[in-house]
């Protein structure tokens, strides 16, 4: 059987309730609607994620493992030698690997990198190199169409149609060569500050009482204060939220229309898979919390799958998925290694139950800022220790150093382990067993990322808290 061609895509932030897949009362993603309901499609209406940020998430994508294993986003910054990449694997398998990224998370300073034969991180500093004249002449003739127009102040600028460009001209080499290839790309755009073009945010001005211009400045102001906002309680009044999700959702519009335009584009091959994700969600209030912090809420976990082309997974009976169990079906079909991947093979298994985690570090930096910007802010309801959830259709388990808790879904607020204990202890067992396993860690030092001067201004940029 000829090895399929593998375009995976993953979106920023984006959470599986604001798309069409997920039945959003606004037609945010018609084209991957699109792309779902074809006759090779398929769409998967639970997909959890492995981390609740980009790095943690985007290590258990390219690494097919769990957080606690690589360590990436939670005590460390950068995977272990010890763990091998899907790229590295696809490598030894005679793929052409190639990945394109916008995120100083998944870059070269975390070794996100590695097995990929070609690799670009996209900032200021390298988009000329990287695109080329001839792709950035292209998107100054549309950057009203798509961007904020001709302006100088970069935090308007989105990645997106660059990144789209670069996506097909690589397809487009990819597709000279006889060797199967593997193009993995992260768009950019759906994260925080919320600047969509003009276009994708009028058609949903109706839903709020401000301008378009004062909507565009409150998605700066939340970019540039979410810290402080969260600090403060989200002290946001009912115009601002609808000003908020209409900036978030018409970012996920235009990244749809990208997204559509490139898959037109794979579907000139041969024998290749589409995949459309996302790496986590995005938090507008849950639980206290903005963007994509602190909180394994199904707000961020929850995420859109979508797949084309893989056939195998058309007639696959569960709803219930996570990353890796997607890269290990792709690694058994491609013919490469699976020693060591802990996801299951979708062509023979189901999943019960998924499981998110959240790293420390990064938690008590972001409680301790917020008690800096705030006093009054309370840290009690929110776990400071590692963070395990382990997720089904009816209940999710989190446990920490610091407690453990059981919710009775959709709520995530009222811990019910009294009522059903008998759950409780069956999901106890379920995650001790994940952890005393596949959650063992790869690497027992740590490993700090190298990040360049560039790549921290980029990260402070995007609002993470940096050294």
């Amino acid at each position: 059987m000829q090895r399929p061609n593998v375009v995976w895509i993953t979106l920023e932030s984006t959470r599986a309730d604001h798309t069409t897949m997920g039945g959003y009362s606004r037609d945010t993603t018609p084209n991957i609607d699109r792309i779902a309901r074809g006759k090779r499609g398929r769409a998967f209406d639970n997909c959890h994620t492995h981390g609740i940020w980009t790095l943690a998430s985007s290590a258990s994508i390219l690494t097919g493992t769990v957080p606690t294993h690589h360590g990436a986003g939670m005590a460390n910054d950068a995977i272990p030698d010890e763990v091998e990449t899907v790229p590295e694997r696809l490598s030894a398998a005679g793929y052409h690997t190639a990945c394109l990224s916008p995120n100083s998370h998944l870059s070269s300073a975390t070794e996100l990198d590695r097995g990929f034969d070609e690799f670009v991180w996209l900032s200021a500093d390298t988009l000329l190199e990287a695109a080329g004249p001839r792709i950035l002449f292209k998107y100054l003739r549309n950057c009203r169409r798509h961007g904020p127009g001709l302006t100088t102040d970069t935090r308007k600028h989105g990645t997106g149609f660059i990144m789209n460009e670069m996506a097909k001209r690589r397809v487009d080499a990819a597709a000279e060569d006889d060797d199967p290839f593997f193009l993995y790309a992260h768009y950019g755009d759906p994260h925080h500050p919320y600047q969509p073009p003009r276009r994708y945010l009028e058609p949903y001005a109706d839903d709020f009482e401000m301008s378009v211009d004062e909507a565009l400045e409150l998605g700066q102001y939340h970019h540039a204060n979410f810290h402080q906002l969260i600090a403060d309680g989200c002290p946001l009044d009912d115009d601002e939220w609808n000003a908020l999700h209409a900036l978030y959702d018409a970012e996920i519009a235009h990244t749809d229309e990208l997204v559509g335009d490139l898959f037109e584009h794979v579907t000139r091959l041969d024998n290749t898979v589409f995949v459309v994700t996302a790496d986590h969600g995005e938090l507008f209030g849950e639980q206290g919390m903005l963007a994509h912090l602190v909180v394994t809420d199904d707000a961020v976990t929850h995420v859109p799958l979508v797949t084309h082309g893989f056939d195998e997974l058309v007639d696959h009976e569960g709803e219930s998925v996570q990353h890796a169990d997607v890269m290990r079906t792709l690694c058994e079909v491609a013919d490469a290694g699976t020693e060591g991947l802990h996801g299951i093979d979708l062509r023979e298994e189901t999943r019960e139950h998924t499981l998110t985690q959240r790293g420390a570090k990064r938690t008590r930096k972001n409680l301790d800022r917020f008690a800096e910007l705030n006093p009054d802010f309370d840290p009690t309801p929110y776990h400071t220790s590692t963070l395990s959830a382990l997720r089904t259709d009816e209940f999710k388990y989190q446990k920490s150093d610091d407690r453990t808790e059981l919710f009775a879904l959709p709520d995530e607020c009222e811990d019910v382990d009294d009522d059903h204990p008998e759950v409780a202890a069956d999901l106890d067992d379920e995650l001790d067993a994940i952890l005393e396993t596949d959650g063992q860690p790869a690497y027992s030092g740590e490993r700090e990322g190298k990040f360049s001067d560039a790549m921290r201004d980029q990260l402070a940029d995007l609002g993470y808290l940096v050294d």
